[in-house]
């Protein structure tokens, strides 16, 4: 071999003792033995990489440990994909899912990227129908009605009003009648929440949040329970849409989910303590956080949520300005269109995440001007407290 030639070759690394932590393995692509064995994985005979759009060593290893803490305590296995960002995720689970002439039912209080998802695939055919998902005979109705219901899409809790919803009932229904249920756990974790356990056929995440947990990149996941459907329409759906992940932003999630449980059992303590300050604030006239004895869903949080997780709104008295002189005297907490990093994050839905609903749908799902979203982190709450209190006024 030339000297030009070594340059550019390198050298096969066999691990023979495997490293302790999963490698960052930057690869577009994957060599084979033979044509033989390339044939072999290809076919699915023999286990092996290929391309980086159709799997990697860090994005598997990311993938198959969601899928395990998402699955955790089920009988029978869970498949996962790790995906581009959250957004990835929840598009090639309603393209693999839904064909034009389908109906997805969902609720009102979404993330403003699924609302607008939503709102693109009404274009292509896949018609969206808005409904309280908490009341259980009128999902009923509008299931019994419509035999092209083929998902009823969720969020519990929901974005940003924290509204909780039974996913066992909506499971149960949703099988009845021949429909799947897909639940977006971002705002919950499986360390807070299984959906699949509650007999969910889909979960999705964006794992930039709390997966993450850093703020350090983009990432989505999604996990199902049948192989089926793994195998048949949501893979396929992956590759060749092109939600796949990279290795990077893989190796960041595994890092990130080491500290996962411990970081959630300080946010869930710490949002509490804010949560029970702010209900006897006076320039404060609600406050919406799981956690509190007189949320509206108390009862079936008691039974669906091991803890209550970091995120929480409240509603400031005198609306958008009121809310803008909030934000504008924060000095401790982190003004930023995001959640679930370790520091306490605090967003405007109506003036960031919802900018792009209409006024009129974001009051009938109680997201008006004066809502503040709070992703409270792991600090000492003393700051995150005094901040507050210096904010508000």
């Amino acid at each position: 071999m030339k000297l030009a030639s070594l340059a550019v070759r390198d050298p096969r690394v066999r691990h023979y003792n495997p490293p302790h932590q999963v490698p960052l393995v930057a690869a577009s692509s994957f060599v084979f033995d033979s044509i033989e064995q390339g044939m072999d994985i290809f076919d699915g005979k023999e286990e092996g990489h290929i391309y980086g759009r159709f799997g990697n060593p860090t994005i598997d290893a990311a993938a198959e440990k969601i899928a395990a803490l998402e699955g955790y305590g089920m009988e029978g296995d869970t498949y996962g994909l790790f995906c581009s960002s959250g957004m990835a995720a929840i598009s090639t689970v309603l393209l693999a899912l839904c064909q034009p002439g389908h109906v997805i039912l969902t609720q009102g209080d979404l993330y403003g990227g699924t609302s607008s998802l939503l709102d693109q695939l009404e274009g292509r055919g896949v018609k969206r129908v808005v409904a309280n998902l908490r009341d259980t005979e009128e999902v009923e109705d509008l299931l019994s009605e419509s035999a092209d219901l083929c998902v009823i899409y969720v969020e519990t809790p929901s974005n940003p009003t924290l509204r909780c919803t039974d996913l066992q009932y909506l499971a149960d229904l949703a099988h009845h009648y021949g429909a799947l249920l897909v639940v977006d756990n971002t705002f919950a974790t499986p360390i807070v929440q299984q959906p699949l356990t509650l007999g969910a056929d889909v979960v999705v995440h964006s794992t930039t949040k709390y997966l993450n947990g850093h703020g350090s990149g983009v990432a989505g996941a999604i996990v199902c329970r049948d192989e089926r459907m793994m195998r048949d329409l949501l893979t396929p759906t992956y590759r060749l849409f092109g939600g796949s992940g990279n290795p990077w932003d893989a190796w960041l999630v595994l890092n990130g989910l080491k500290t996962l449980a411990l970081r959630m059992e300080r946010h869930a303590e710490n949002a509490l303590r804010v949560a029970n300050y702010l209900e006897e604030h006076a320039k404060v006239a609600a406050v919406n956080y799981p956690g509190l004895p007189d949320h509206p869903d108390a009862a079936l949080i008691e039974r669906q949520m091991h803890t209550h997780g970091g995120m929480l709104s409240f509603e400031l008295d005198g609306g958008l300005e009121t809310a803008k002189q909030f934000m504008n005297r924060l000095t401790f907490c982190t003004l930023t269109p995001t959640l679930g990093d370790v520091d306490t994050l605090v967003l405007h839905p109506a003036t960031m995440s919802h900018r792009g609903i209409p006024p009129e749908k974001r009051l009938a799902y109680g997201i008006t001007d004066g809502l503040v979203r709070l992703s409270v982190g792991i600090e000492a709450v003393e700051d995150i407290l005094g901040d507050l209190e210096r904010a508000i006024g």
